[in-house]
């Protein structure tokens, strides 16, 4: 039943319910990304959790999120279940044997795994004004807050830092506002208040260092099987922007970092994007047309991209267009868009003609799927009614302390999980201004110490007049030496005076 250079999937069946042949992904076209898609409770995580296994034990590590926690079972063995080995005799899989996982647990919030970060340098202006759901004009004056930082070499790798960046922006808006562009002091007000509300949902757990490396997604055991990273998502998905743009960093990042590969045996990495709807809900259009590069190009760094839905119709065209493995779960067609949706889907199978795929789509039972998947040169195969085949490592999750021992025990325990705060934006801009007021102090100084002396000059001055006053009359040579002395220092008093108010001058 298994095979090398292939996953097995399950088993399909005619309209009669005899077994036909397995059902097979294979490795050199898993690249070519997938979609898996299904009503809740019909078995989509399942058929993530067996590709996941399938992948790991052909030596491909894979990055997947666990929306509801179940996903942790990949760590242990599967325990004996009657519907489990019932499956598997039904499919005629008789080497059936429970099997643990290597994996790595990941938490954005470092509660259930390790700490995962990224700086807001490296987020970018783009990704960023879509997690804070930023305005054109806002996003404008991030763009340039980032660009200033960048000219200035100025390191923004948390909140606090953007925050200060912010607050350096408005004060500079009208020099800004010349060189690059409008800088509107209400935009970077309305930024601040959105970094705010980011940082209640979490994000400051988010940016920091030490940043994450890719490479430490990409890890094989000494067996040779590929790490199945998790990410505990459960409390992550109560800041649904925050889960999507995260996930879609980590794909730019692989797309940015990772080398060109051409065409292999198998994919470097399988990156599952589950709640898919979430990254183009309410998207831009740039944004989208972003995705669809990065689907695009990065099947040729040896990457492949599952996304995991409920709906075919979640997914943009253009995205769609690009997944050519497909596992379709039951789906209901109660509404007009739930029987569109069927529609679509039973659309984009290559047809068979022993049943009627749209009809199928509404009545397959759970753990049972229509399955397309490419064959040799790329084209699709012939859409089957499959059983999904059981899942070799346990079915739910992991309990704390299991999880906690998994953690401990990891090939990267403490390399995240304490935070650093090295010298940047922050702290280059409040030595800045501490600087600035200083040099203010220091010349408030000066020139209260020159207006004193200015002050003493005239009393004294006034003090000469009386006195002459009551001396009577001078000679001609005194009266001159006086009025000549009286005109330089008028003359001096002048230039005094003048550089002191042009000092005042800028001070207001």
């Amino acid at each position: 039943m298994l095979e090398d250079g292939k996953i097995y999937l399950g088993t399909s069946r005619n309209p009669q319910d005899e077994l036909q042949g397995p059902e097979y992904l294979e490795l050199s076209l898993a690249n070519r990304h997938g979609l898996i898609t299904g009503a809740t409770g019909t078995g989509k995580t399942v058929s993530l959790q067996i590709l996941a296994e399938g992948f790991s034990n052909a030596g491909v590590p894979v990055f997947c999120a666990d929306v509801k926690g179940d996903l942790s079972g990949v760590a242990m063995a599967g325990k004996g279940k009657d519907f489990l080995e019932k499956r598997a005799q039904d499919i005629g899989l008789e080497d059936y044997e429970y099997q643990d996982f290597p994996a790595i647990f990941w938490d954005l919030f470092g509660e259930q795994g390790h700490p995962i970060r990224t700086t807001v340098s490296e987020m970018g202006p783009l990704l960023l004004s879509r997690l804070m759901d930023l305005t054109d004009a806002q996003e404008g004056v991030l763009n340039i807050a980032f660009r200033v930082a960048d000219d200035e070499g100025l390191l923004l790798l948390d909140l606090k830092d953007l925050q200060s960046m912010l607050v350096n922006v408005s004060e500079r808006s009208k020099e800004l506002s010349a060189k690059l562009g409008n800088v509107n002091k209400q935009s970077v007000s309305a930024i601040q208040r959105s970094l705010l509300v980011l940082e209640e949902q979490g994000g400051d757990h988010f940016f920091g260092e030490p940043a994450l490396e890719i490479a430490d997604l990409m890890r094989t055991t000494r067996d040779g099987r590929g790490s199945i990273n998790v990410l505990a998502a459960d409390k992550l998905m109560m800041s649904p922007r925050l889960y999507a743009t995260f996930l879609l960093w980590l794909l730019s990042e692989l797309f940015e970092e990772l080398p060109e590969v051409g065409d292999s045996d198998k994919p470097r990495l399988v990156f599952f994007f589950d709640e898919a709807h979430l990254l183009f809900d309410d998207a831009p259009k740039v944004l989208t047309e972003r995705v669809e590069q990065v689907v695009k190009l990065i099947r040729s760094k040896g990457v492949g991209v599952y996304f995991v839905t409920q709906n075919p119709l979640d997914v943009p065209d253009g995205v769609l267009a690009q997944l050519g493995n497909r596992v379709q779960h039951a789906l209901r067609a109660y509404t007009p868009r739930e029987q569109k949706a069927v529609k679509t889907a039973a659309e984009t199978f290559r047809p068979n003609p022993d049943f009627d795929a749209m009809d199928t789509i509404k009545n397959l039972g759970v753990g049972e799927a229509l399955v397309s998947t490419l064959e040799k040169k790329g084209v699709p195969s012939i859409v089957q009614r499959t059983l999904i085949r059981p899942p070799q490592s346990r079915l739910g999750p992991l309990t704390k302390s299991e999880r906690a021992k998994v953690v401990a025990m990891s090939p990267v325990a403490g390399q995240y999980d304490k935070a650093v705060d090295r010298e940047s934006a922050y702290e280059i801009l409040a030595k800045r201004a501490e600087k600035q007021a200083k040099a203010e102090e220091e010349q408030e100084r000066l020139e209260a110490e020159e207006k004193a002396r200015e002050t003493e000059a005239r009393a004294e001055a006034r003090k000469s007049r009386k006195k002459s006053r009551g001396s009577g009359r001078q000679t001609v040579a005194e009266a001159a030496i006086k009025s000549v002395t009286r005109t330089v220092a008028t003359s001096l008093g002048r230039a005094l005076v003048r550089g002191i108010l042009g000092s005042l001058k800028r001070g207001f």
